[in-house]
């Protein structure tokens, strides 16, 4: 290992996750593999090849930058959607590459036109709904503008979708606000059903809605967390697996994250471990220097909280988290040397690191500790 430290993908988990995930949302229900931040950490440039080698062929990201590397990370042809922020100069491109994209304001399906009207194009929008989340959406007036200008200029638009997006399927606390979206969602619909617009997908379900509520599978559901092996919270694992006999995890984590020890040293009793005076050592203190820190995505609150694995043994992290590098205790390790593997993520001999240990001691969500890691991490498929 050349890097400091390396990102492994299991493409054996890959199988495991979309296997399930086509098993239980049925054949009639299209997966859009939300890739966006980076795959969640995972990496676009080999996810995308990796998710259509088990057949997903619909891919969603956020911005235009990420559909571009899809776009280039792609074997075959595919279908990929904007949901989010596209620069106005990008439009151009968007339509001549035919990147579906989310209208959330008048101002964007207007330039929508504009832009199909000069290339001779159709603009292939999703409608985006504002159904109670407050955050992207047209709501009714904006709507009924909006139809008016499809209906007026239907040789520029292709209604690939009408959706909208739930606020908190993931927790019961939500529950109520989300069944008004729903009713909100199918008024507007029917809106759209009575001036002769008919959307080739109704999508308003996440992973977490997907699974909690299966009504909302409809047409396409956009699944992020669960592909790469994780589920929205644990209240929706709970709800899953509840009514099983098999109380086991389906899921497999795909990531795993790993470095080397860079140094091995003698601390004695009193002294402290690097910056300032968070950590005095108690007693004679063997440690092991390891090149990854919150530059990498190994969060500064992990400071004398984390932990990692050296020689199948779990090993907490002590001192202040560097921009660069993190202090183990090794003490109850034996012969250990520079060069040994570190997991940071991941099994080693019969333990294991999983994401949530972050989450839980830093606060962080699963999603927040996976966006965090650095693009300039090497990943490969293994």
């Amino acid at each position: 290992m050349n890097r400091s430290s390396e990102i492994t993908l299991s493409e054996k988990a890959v199988e495991n996750n979309i296997e399930f995930l086509k098993k239980k949302l049925g054949p009639g229900v299209k997966i859009s593999s939300v890739v966006k931040a980076n795959a969640y950490g995972h990496g676009i440039e080999q996810v995308v090849p990796l998710f259509e080698k088990y057949g997903i062929n619909h891919f969603a990201v956020f911005d235009y930058t990420e559909a571009e590397r899809v776009c280039k990370s792609m074997s075959e042809e595919c279908s990929v959607m904007i949901m989010g922020w596209i620069p106005n100069d990008r439009m151009k491109e968007v339509l001549e590459k035919g990147f579906e994209f989310f209208v959330f304001n008048l101002e964007r399906l207007r330039l929508a036109l504009k832009t199909a009207r000069t290339l001779h194009l159709k603009a292939r929008i999703h409608l985006e709904a504002e159904t109670g989340m407050n955050r992207t959406g047209l709501n009714r007036q904006n709507l009924k503008q909006a139809i008016e200008l499809i209906n007026n200029n239907r040789n520029y638009f292709e209604v690939m979708g009408f959706c909208t997006h739930l606020a908190g399927a993931e927790s019961i606390s939500n529950h109520l606000r989300i069944q008004k979206q729903l009713k909100q969602y199918h008024k507007m619909l029917e809106q759209l059903k009575e001036n002769n617009i008919h959307p080739k997908y109704r999508h308003v379900a996440n992973s977490a809605a997907a699974f909690v509520y299966p009504k909302t599978r409809m047409d396409l559901v956009r699944i992020g967390i669960m592909q790469y092996g994780f589920w929205p919270s644990m209240e929706t694992f709970i709800h899953y697996i509840n009514a099983k006999p098999d109380k086991s995890d389906p899921l497999e984590r795909i990531m795993s994250w790993h470095s080397k020890v860079m140094s091995v040293k003698e601390v004695k009793t009193g002294e402290f471990i690097g910056y300032g005076i968070t950590f005095q050592a108690q007693t004679d203190t063997l440690t092991a220097l390891i090149p990854v820190g919150y530059s990498s995505g190994f969060s500064r609150s992990l400071s004398n909280r984390g932990r990692v694995l050296i020689h199948g043994q779990r090993c907490r992290v002590i001192g202040l988290v560097n921009m660069n590098m993190i202090v183990a205790d090794i003490t109850h390790v034996e012969n250990v040397q520079v060069g040994d593997e570190v997991v940071i993520i991941g099994k080693q001999g019969e333990l294991e690191i999983k994401v949530t240990a972050f989450s839980d001691i830093s606060d962080q969500l699963n999603y927040e500790v996976l966006a965090h890691l650095s693009q300039k991490i090497v990943r490969y498929v293994v």
